[in-house]
C-alpha cells in the first residue's frame, strides 16, 4: 500500500517547527560522528569511545523516561540472545575476549534503537537531518580525497582512486552514503521544495559515486526501489531527478582524476561540483512542466559526453574495465573458502574472530583474509547455524518493530525513508564486510529507531510543546 500524500502538489506542513533534540539524542548523534571520524570505530580506542558514548546516552535516556514495554523489547531480546551465544561460543573455543567486538556491535545497535526511539515525531525528523548531515561530511571528505588524491580520504585500489573518507575503506563509506542518501530522499519527499535537502541529497549521491562501489550502487537502488513502493514511483522519481541530474554532471567532471596513471584534475572536478549543485537547485525550484524537459535535456547531454569518453577516452575504458562488471576474485574466493569452513563446522561455527579464509588467486598466490565479503556468511562461519538463526531473529524483530511504527509516523516520508535506508544497509551487508565497523550497526539502530512506534509518552511530550 502506498503512503497517500499530496507530494506532487505541495509540501507537508511541519508538525513541530520548534523541535529540539534532547541531550541523550544529541549524544547518540555525536557518537555516530565520532565513529565516522575514528575510522568507523574499527580500532580499539575508537570502539571504546563509541561504546561509552552510546552507553552514556542510554543511561541519560532511562533517567529521563523510565523503562517501559514500548522500548523495542523484541529487538533487545533478540540482540541479547545473539550476544549471549557469541560469548558462549567464544568461551567454548577458549578465547572469551574474542566475543567483545560482537557484543559491542550489538550493544550499539540496541542502544541506538532504545535512545532514539524515545524522542517524538518532530525530534525524529531533526535527528534524521542530523544523520544526513554526518553523511554529507563523509561525502565531502571522500570527494576531496578523490579529486586531490589525499590519503586516507581516498585510496588507490587496482589502479583507481576511490573515495573512502575518514572510514578509510571505500565500501564502508559507500554503505553509509547509500543508506543515508535514501534517508535524505525521504526527507526531501517530506519537504519537496527545500533547497537544503536537495543539496544534501546531491552531495550524498556525488560522494557515493566517488567510491566506485558496486555494492553501494546496488544497495542504493534497492533502497530507492523500496522507497518507491512505499511512497509512490512517480513522487520518488520526480523529486529525486534534480539531484541525480546534478550528481551525474559532478561525477563526470571527477572521472578524469580517478585512474592512477593519469594526472588529477581537481579544478575540473570543482567546476563540475559547482555546476552540478546549481543544476540540482535550479531544477528543484523549476515549475513541474519545465522540470521534466530540463532534467531530460541535462541527462541527454551528460549521456552524450559519457558515450564520447567511452569511445575516445582511455579514462572511461579503464573505469569500465575494472568496475562495470560483477567479477571479484576476493569475493568469490572468500565465499568458496567460507563454504568449506561451514561444511566442516555447520552448527557451532569456528568461533567469533577465529575465521581465516584461504584461497588461491588467479596468479597462483595464496590469499588469506579475516573477513568474507558477506556479513551473513561471516556469521554463519563464526557462529554456525545457531548464530545465523539468532541473527535472522534480530532482523525479524527489527522488521516487526518498524512495521508497528508505520501507523503513527509523522511525517510518513521520514518513516518510509528510514525503512528504505535500513533495507539498503542490509542489502549492502551481503556484498562487503561492514559490521566490523561499529558505525554501521549504530547507523542501522538509528534507522530502526527513526521508523519505530512513537510511544504515548512521546505523544504527550509533543502535545505539550505545541500547547506552549
Amino acid at each position: 500500500m502506498l503512503l497517500k500524500l499530496p507530494l506532487l502538489s505541495r509540501e507537508i506542513p511541519a508538525q513541530n517547527t520548534t523541535a529540539v533534540l534532547p541531550h541523550y539524542a544529541l549524544l547518540t548523534i555525536s557518537a555516530l560522528a565520532c565513529a565516522v571520524a575514528a575510522q568507523g570505530g574499527y580500532y580499539l580506542p575508537g570502539r571504546v569511545v563509541v561504546a561509552v558514548m552510546v552507553a552514556g546516552a542510554l543511561v541519560l535516556a532511562l533517567r529521563t523516561q523510565p523503562w517501559s514495554r514500548s522500548d523495542a523489547g523484541l529487538v533487545l531480546l533478540s540482540c541479547t540472545g545473539l550476544a549471549v551465544w557469541a560469548v558462549a561460543r567464544a568461551v567454548m573455543g577458549g578465547f572469551p575476549v574474542a566475543a567483545i567486538p560482537t557484543v559491542v556491535t550489538l550493544a550499539c545497535l540496541a542502544g541506538a534503537v532504545v535512545v532514539i526511539g524515545r524522542i517524538d515525531s518532530g525530534q525524529r525528523e531533526l535527528c534524521a537531518v542530523a544523520a544526513v548531515g554526518v553523511g554529507v561530511l563523509i561525502a565531502i571528505t571522500g570527494w576531496i580525497g578523490a579529486a586531490w588524491r589525499i590519503q586516507p580520504w581516498a585510496l588507490p585500489v587496482q589502479g583507481i582512486w576511490r573515495a573512502s573518507s575518514t572510514l578509510t575503506y571505500a565500501n564502508a563509506a559507500a554503505a553509509m552514503l547509500a543508506s543515508l542518501s535514501v534517508l535524505a530522499c525521504g526527507l526531501l519527499l517530506a519537504r519537496p521544495r527545500s533547497l537544503a535537502r536537495a543539496a544534501a541529497t546531491y552531495a550524498l549521491l556525488v560522494g557515493l559515486a566517488a567510491t566506485l562501489s558496486r555494492g553501494g550502487l546496488v544497495a542504493m537502488l534497492a533502497g530507492l526501489l523500496l522507497l518507491s513502493v512505499l511512497a509512490g514511483v512517480r513522487a520518488t522519481a520526480w523529486h529525486l531527478a534534480p539531484a541525480i541530474a546534478g550528481a551525474t554532471v559532478a561525477f563526470g567532471a571527477l572521472i578524469g582524476s580517478l585512474p592512477a596513471p593519469a594526472q588529477p584534475r581537481p579544478i575540473l572536478a570543482v567546476l563540475g561540483l559547482v555546476v552540478g549543485l546549481m543544476i540540482t537547485l535550479a531544477l528543484t525550484r523549476l515549475p513541474h512542466r519545465v522540470r521534466a524537459a530540463a532534467v531530460a535535456a541535462t541527462l541527454a547531454l551528460v549521456t552524450v559526453g559519457f558515450a564520447t569518453q567511452i569511445v575516445a577516452g582511455q579514462t572511461m575504458q579503464v573505469l569500465i574495465g575494472d568496475r562495470a562488471n560483477l567479477d571479484s576474485m576476493g569475493r568469490s574466493g572468500a565465499a568458496h573458502a567460507a563454504m568449506r569452513m561451514v561444511a566442516a563446522r555447520p552448527i557451532l561455527g569456528v568461533g567469533p574472530g577465529q575465521a581465516r579464509f584461504q584461497w588461491a588467486a588467479a596468479d597462483g598466490r595464496e590469499v588469506v583474509a579475516r573477513y568474507a565479503h558477506n556479513e551473513y556468511l561471516q556469521v554463519l562461519v563464526e557462529l554456525g547455524a545457531i548464530g545465523l538463526i539468532l541473527l535472522l531473529a534480530v532482523l525479524a524483530a527489527m522488521a516487526i518493530h518498524v512495521r508497528r511504527g508505520r501507523a503513527d509516523a509523522q511525517p510518513p516520508m521520514i518513516w518510509a525513508g528510514a525503512v528504505a535506508a535500513l533495507a539498503a544497509l542490509l542489502v549492502h551487508s551481503g556484498f562487503d564486510f561492514l559490521w566490523q565497523l561499529p558505525v554501521i550497526p549504530l547507523t542501522g539502530g538509528l534507522l530502526v529507531a527513526l521508523a519505530s512506534p512513537v510511544t504515548s509518552k512521546n505523544h504527550a511530550i509533543t502535545i505539550g510543546k505545541e500547547q506552549r
